[in-house]
């Protein structure tokens, strides 16, 4: 990238103990470079790049945010370029001793009289779009699925306005695995919870094979939509967990039934009970609700040195103003937030709540380790292009986007939300994996901030992209819909940006506009988390 030569030399600084500032300027500064306060820099520094500030000696700690990122390899002369080769990662933070619930602040004030146009559903829920879904129960069906689906939207569809959407469910699980391992637990839930998703209005529709593992009563049994963590109980009666209370019979549409003589035969099956379920969508009208009815996540992807700086603070202080209205705000990543536990554990509404968030951490780095990795295989070659030298600093940017709100609830992977205001959804980082989960979580609008870019979407929900920079937003002009690196241009502010993207999704929650991922059909496939063997 060409050099600026237009824009003042501008960096940034974090935190007051900072040894290392960010370079802000579009094309980075050139060696020889004389900073505001008389520094010289003595390497040419890219955008999003830290310079060291002072020196630093050899096995000293590199601060930003306030926290040690990383141990210099070397000594690091005040003006030089510190990049991930000069830095030595430090242990991850032990999980015995942290802060449980020690910070107690003042209550946010409530935030009343904002209300969006939403689908109410009979459990109480509300959806943001009007969308039939048809459930998968295993791998095999997804052509099938995937030819009858377009065969709906090009016949059935445009007779029936009122419905956004029609998604087929794939996915690759349902057989070739150990479905009673203990971990089994974790796709099985979040597929039969994604299926109760509510933009999906309460209508339940399954295809299956026949000869598949995944039954569709043990996907979606009886009486009973919830299941016990086997991760953590070695109680495999309770995990089948069927209750056998009566309810109406699931709509399966079996592909091996002798009845359907030839492939068209299950197509037209499928589209038959599909049309069934649209004219029950299609009856389906918004209503006004309060702001209290969003259920939102929040996530990271192709992640920069920016991230901590413009979009995710903003996404932070947006989370705090939808906390404020009585929503629900997820966050995830637990790679992406594992150096900040103690941040985290202080923050949990109760002990209990911070027991859970060591509970999912400790979960989680022994599955590494069963893999033989840690939580430094996180960070990309892009993540690294663009500033972040490690997984510690990438943590600490991203840990922003939960604001400030106590941490009132726990969720294991592929687990239901079950209650208002923060909570942290335990989560791989991976993009399409953390979407996957957030939807079984029971999210209605999505929102995924990105440095180096992403054309990330969901079919299922609304996904409203954030740039941390400028030049992304102009070059990606009509993929990102809200550009918080005016926060570092110097024309808005971190309160701005969170106030415009509240707006933002109220807007398009109703309906009343659509995002950029929507106006193209950008959609990514489900990824299931698996942790389970595989057959």
């Amino acid at each position: 990238m060409p050099e600026s030569t237009t824009q003042p030399p501008l960096t940034l600084r974090m935190h007051d103990r900072d040894n290392v500032a960010i370079v802000a300027n579009h094309g980075g500064l050139a060696a020889g470079t004389a900073l505001p306060g008389g520094l010289v820099l003595v390497d040419r520094v890219p955008q999003g790049h830290k310079v060291a500030l002072v020196p630093i000696p050899a096995h000293a700690p590199v601060l930003r945010y306030g926290t040690t990122i990383g141990l210099a390899r070397q000594d690091i002369a005040a003006g030089s370029w510190v990049h991930e080769r000069l830095l030595a990662m430090p242990d991850a933070c032990g999980l015995d001793g942290l802060p449980l619930a020690t910070i107690q602040p003042e209550p946010l004030p409530p935030l009343a009289g904002y209300t969006f146009e939403g689908y109410r559903n009979a459990d109480g829920s509300v959806g943001t779009r009007n969308i039939l879904a048809i459930t998968q129960t295993v791998q095999c069906v997804a052509g099938v699925a995937d030819f009858a689906v377009k065969r709906i939207k090009a016949e059935l569809l445009p007779q029936f306005s009122n419905v956004d959407d029609v998604v087929a469910l794939a996915h690759g699980y349902g057989c070739g695995v150990a479905i009673d391992a203990p971990d089994a637990i974790v796709p099985i839930r979040t597929l039969r919870n994604i299926s109760l998703n509510p933009n999906f209005g309460g209508e339940v529709m399954v295809v299956s094979l026949g000869c598949e593992k995944l039954q569709p009563e043990r996907l979606l049994p009886p009486g009973s939509f919830n299941i016990v963590d086997q991760r953590h109980s070695t109680d495999a009666a309770a995990a089948a967990g069927a209750d056998a209370s009566a309810q109406a019979p699931l709509d399966v549409v079996c592909l091996q039934d002798d009845a359907h003589i030839g492939f068209m035969a299950m197509v037209e099956a499928i589209m038959r009970q599909a049309e069934r379920h649209l004219v029950r969508l299609n009856a389906r009208r918004r209503v006004t609700v309060p702001a209290s009815e969003l259920v939102v996540g929040v996530q990271c992807g192709g992640s920069d040195a920016f991230s901590g700086v413009t979009a995710n603070p903003a996404v932070g202080f947006c989370t705090d103003l939808l906390v404020r209205s009585g929503a629900s705000v997820m966050f995830s990543e637990v790679t992406e937030v594992r150096d900040g536990i103690a941040q985290l554990t202080a923050r949990a509404a109760t002990p209990e709540v911070a027991q859970a968030m060591i509970r999912e951490m400790a979960w989680y780095d022994a599955y590494l380790q069963r893999g033989g990795s840690d939580r430094s295989a996180n960070t990309t070659p892009g993540n690294k292009q663009g500033g972040l030298s490690n997984i510690v600093e990438k943590a600490m940017g991203s840990i922003v986007k939960s604001g400030s709100a106590p941490i009132s609830n726990v969720l294991a992977p592929g687990e239901k939300l079950r209650a208002k205001g923060l909570t942290y959804a335990a989560t791989p980082a991976s993009d399409f994996i953390c979407g996957t989960l957030q939807l079984a979580a029971g999210m209605n609008l999505h929102v995924f901030t990105t440095g180096r870019g992403t054309p990330y979407g969901l079919a299922a929900v609304p996904v409203i992209k954030v740039a941390t920079r400028t030049d992304l937003a102009r070059r990606w002009h009509d993929l990102m819909d809200v550009n918080a690196g005016t926060i570092t241009d110097g024309t808005t502010s971190i309160e701005d940006v969170g106030w415009a993207l509240f707006h933002l999704m109220l807007e398009v929650a109703s309906g009343r506009k659509k995002t950029w991922a929507e106006h193209w059909q950008l959609h990514n496939p489900l990824v299931l988390f698996n942790p389970a063997p595989i057959t």
